[in-house]
């Protein structure tokens, strides 16, 4: 290991100890003072050991004897006792430590400016490996302090083995030297290992994600695709296996050839011992010294090499926590941010571009387009045209690869992120449905509602929602899931509910409602998955809402989108139209076509098949 690959190693378990001793600071000193009254233990039994037997073989006196033997019950119970502290106290710290570290951690994530790095299979990967490892400080501390605890036996035993014999000293230390080696490459390796196969783990938790989610199961059901994606997540699951296999096959040949070792250096030492007593050169106490004195030699020499090779690789594991805590913004951030002023003039998407990285294509080429305060913009044009990624770019959850955002005339980059998203309320296409209370699902929209039932009412109410809630078991206490909960029956007012797919869109119009004061309202897709008449009903909402306010409205019902002051047709990421409604109608383009054949749609009875339909 060179010089560069110590220091950050060195900079880990300094990080860690130090995030140890803030976490459980009395723990951590507790847990010290017993590390170093177990260190001594061993060799104190050892020589008590040894004493006894040479008083009791040279007739000492009974008093010197007793005196002894009460040592070594003394010392026996108390090292008895030592190991419960041990297991206590290495648990409080592992509870506050893992607390301070997950807390560390998700501020950490929750610095992102963006969404690009949970779209990033590389990231994604160190991020499960630093969620396994939120408890890794506390196991450094326990590998730490096994360290100390090993060198303090380990010294005190080699001063008893000198005293006997200084070669069979020398001889037993050179025999731990190959397992300390060994012993780290194993744990570099075992490291590697993880990381590698942390692709594979991650598809082995989608499929099996797949079979137990109740979204997918309809599908996996109807279709018979149990079979299939089991398969798939078994295949995974044997490649990890497999992985880790060759691993513990290669680690269990190196320590049954490191236990041989052990055991010969064991074996030459005691025949040694045995003939030297033989001969009179040594007491039958030496001879239980020898004998204790190579065991906790050869057993510390094994905490010591253990204490390093699990450090090494729980310092591996835990520089992924680090790298995800230290990563710096996804985003650029101004040191200065310049005000988020009220919206007054508009905003302008000022000849933008942007692609997902180097090596994908294109999204937005060289959009421009101005969106002038208090009117309502719309956004219509086959998937992939663009749509979504324009939202993503107000929102900033990306910044354009070039060209800029303007907000009254100031890039958006140069003002402070979350001031600007204050000023936005959106209903996404793919809205969230979280396992709260419905008035937390409401007030989600802005956390300064909860607990206001009227603000969540009047929201609730403006999104034709409020009497479905209301009229819940428990009201607007009722949990929109059963996840927590067993199968109590419907009669049960204490179990949750699940929505409909069109009532929880007027869930997530709610939270949207709740921000209608805001300076941009964002409705990308807003009456998807409804009825027709819930559609027609939502979009009457809408126009209320939008009245006078900045909108952003995207639909593939082109109907829906007819009355919007400006109507924009996206292509190939790039504007191909724009006007009024009856504007673009006159011109004739793109955008009549798809209007006048939704048009016909909805006007025909027949049921006539579409060209080349299989019947």
């Amino acid at each position: 290991m060179t010089a560069s690959d110590r220091r950050p190693l060195a900079a880990g378990l300094i990080r860690a100890i130090v995030l140890a001793c803030r976490s459980a600071p009395s723990a951590m000193a507790c847990y010290l003072a017993v590390t170093l009254l177990t260190a001594a233990f061993p060799v104190a039994i050892a020589w008590l050991t040894k004493l006894t037997l040479d008083t009791v073989v040279t007739a000492g006196s009974i008093s010197a004897v007793a005196g002894l033997v009460t040592g070594l019950a003394a010392a026996g119970l108390v090292n008895a006792a030592v190991p419960y502290a041990t297991q206590y106290l290495r648990g409080e710290i592992d509870r506050r430590v893992g607390l301070s570290a997950q807390d560390e951690l998700f501020t950490a994530l929750d610095r992102a400016v963006g969404v690009s790095r949970l779209e990033d299979p590389a990231f994604l990967d160190r991020l499960r490996l630093a969620q396994q490892s939120a408890n890794t400080p506390g196991r450094l501390v326990d590998y730490v302090l096994g360290f100390v605890r090993g060198l303090l036996t380990l010294a005190g035993f080699v001063g008893s083995l000198l005293v006997i014999n200084t070669a069979i000293t020398l001889i037993v230390l050179a025999a731990g030297v190959p397992a300390l080696m060994m012993s780290v490459r194993l744990s570099r390796l075992r490291a590697a290992v993880l990381l590698s196969i942390g692709p594979t783990e991650r598809r082995e938790f989608f499929y099996s994600d797949l079979l137990t989610s109740v979204n997918a199961a309809r599908e996996v059901r109807l279709f018979g695709l149990g079979v299939f994606l089991r398969g798939r997540m078994l295949a995974d699951r044997m490649a990890a296996n497999d992985a880790r296999r060759r691993l513990d096959r290669r680690e269990q040949l190196v320590h049954a050839a490191l236990a041989t070792l052990s055991a010969a250096v064991s074996g030459a030492g005691l025949a040694w011992t045995v003939f030297a007593a033989v001969q009179g050169q040594l007491t039958v106490g030496d001879v239980s010294m020898f004998v204790a004195a190579v065991m906790g030699v050869q057993g510390a020499l094994d905490s010591v090499v253990d204490s390093i090779a699990g450090g090494h690789q729980q310092l591996m594991m835990f520089g992924h926590y680090a790298a995800v805590v230290d990563d710096g913004p996804d985003l650029p951030a101004p040191a200065e941010p310049l005000d988020s002023p009220t919206l007054r003039h508009g905003i302008e998407l000022r000849d933008v571009w942007f692609r997902y990285s180097d090596g994908h294509p294109w999204v937005l080429r060289g959009v421009n387009l101005f969106l002038p305060a208090g009117t309502t913009l719309a956004l219509v044009g086959h998937n992939g045209s663009g749509k979504s990624t324009i939202v993503k770019l107000l929102c900033r959850f990306y910044d354009p690869t070039k060209g800029a955002i303007l907000w009254d005339g100031v890039n958006i980059r140069d003002m402070d992120p979350a001031a600007l998203r204050a000023r936005i309320g959106a209903v996404f296409q793919d809205f969230m449905a979280y396992d709260f209370s419905a008035a937390d699902n409401v007030a989600l929209g802005d956390l300064t509602a909860l607990g206001d039932r009227g603000r969540i009412e009047t929201a609730a109410g403006t999104a034709g929602v409020h009497e479905t809630l209301r009229g819940l078991p428990l009201g607007y206490d009722t949990l929109l899931t059963r996840m927590f909960f067993g199968d109590s029956g419907d009669d049960d007012t204490q179990t949750g509910v699940v929505l409909s797919g069109g009532q929880w869109q007027r869930v997530a119009l709610a939270r949207a409602f709740l921000r209608r004061s805001r300076d941009l309202m964002i409705l990308d897709e807003p009456s998807a998955g409804l009825d027709a008449e819930a559609e027609h009903d939502i979009h009457t909402r809408l126009r209320m809402i939008r009245s006078g306010r900045t909108s952003l409205l995207i639909s593939h019902r082109l109907g829906a989108v007819r009355d919007a002051d400006l109507i924009v047709l996206l292509g190939d990421g790039a504007v191909k139209e724009q006007g009024a409604h009856e504007e673009l109608l006159a011109a004739g383009g793109t955008y009549a076509r798809m209007f006048r054949l939704q048009a016909q749609g909805y006007a025909e009875t027949a049921t006539r098949q579409p060209e080349g339909f299989p019947q």
